[in-house]
């Protein structure tokens, strides 16, 4: 009895098949890690849940504003309820100020001040019925930041060279440990697109939002431009280490290193206004959402 031996077009199937599978799983991957760093980040909506009248409403409270307007707050709730916001500059030892919801059909409806870019607020609402104050479980202050207003043409490039050179670098961690042909060329793909994202369009989106290109080592402490320089290290060594041999696990170590660099919140212990100096800093922020 013999063994059949595949067919060269069987074999050249089998592998279209895999690419197939191999970008399928970097793309759900991509998705979930994109969609996580931006839900955990600071620049998230912050949700709140409460009981009225025998019924659950929900709320979000926005934590960042971009443009030269002042930021509107609008909150779905019921018409017996009124409320006001609650606010004051972060960080600093001011007072509060007190704006009052107005209602507008189904909607209660304040806004807060506009800032400086990098200027922050926290601010709560305080609901009523009548005279009685409506109680809101796990009520505490939300921290919104404001920035200024990023063209679209530097803020859509940078988000899909940035999301595209994440999917890259998944599909070739996964083409370097299943041992699939043309990982070095997808290496290089990963560098040039995360160089467009991060350290071209990157800087040009920062100085729109935040009057500054860069905010990282060295120039501060920013930890959204710090990870993105973290990322790219790896991928470096690996294009240096694979030139003219074959280092694979050097290419598995940058793709791993570029998942676990994303996984850190978007926006997390970025540029904030110093209200008493004036001047925007990095790091070194009290809060520890932001």
């Amino acid at each position: 009895m013999t063994n059949k031996k595949q067919s060269p077009n069987g074999k050249q199937k089998g592998i279209h098949l895999k690419r197939i599978l191999i970008w399928f799983i970097a793309l759900i991957l991509t998705l979930a890690a994109s969609r996580y760093q931006r839900k955990t980040g600071p620049t998230y909506p912050k949700q709140f849940r409460f009981a009225f009248q025998e019924k659950e409403y929900e709320f979000e409270l926005l934590r960042t504003h971009g443009g030269q307007t002042d930021c509107e707050i609008r909150l779905i709730l019921p018409e017996d309820l009124s409320g006001r916001l609650i606010y004051r500059r972060y960080p600093a030892d001011a007072p509060w100020d007190t704006v009052q919801l107005i209602r507008s059909g189904a909607d209660l409806v304040g806004t807060l001040p506009q800032q400086p870019p990098a200027g922050k607020l926290e601010y709560h609402v305080e609901l009523f019925q009548g005279n009685q104050f409506i109680s809101i479980p796990d009520m505490e202050n939300v921290i919104i930041r404001f920035k200024g207003n990023v063209p679209l043409w530097a803020l859509l490039p940078h988000v899909l060279f940035i999301f595209t050179s994440m999917l890259l670098s998944t599909v070739t961690g996964l083409y370097t440990i299943t041992k699939m042909s043309g990982y070095k060329k997808l290496m290089l793909a990963t560098i040039l697109f995360f160089i467009l994202g991060g350290f071209v369009f990157g800087p040009i989106v920062q100085k729109y939002a935040f009057d500054a290109f860069w905010t990282g080592w060295p120039n501060g402490q920013d930890l959204t431009d710090n990870k993105v320089l973290l990322a790219l290290i790896p991928w470096l060594i690996a294009w240096i280490g694979n030139h003219r041999s074959d280092r694979r696990w050097l290419v598995v170590l940058a793709s791993v290193c570029m998942v676990l660099v994303f996984l850190i919140p978007h926006s997390l212990r970025g540029s904030q206004l110093n209200y008493e100096t004036g001047r925007i800093e990095t790091g070194a922020q009290s809060n520890p959402d932001q």
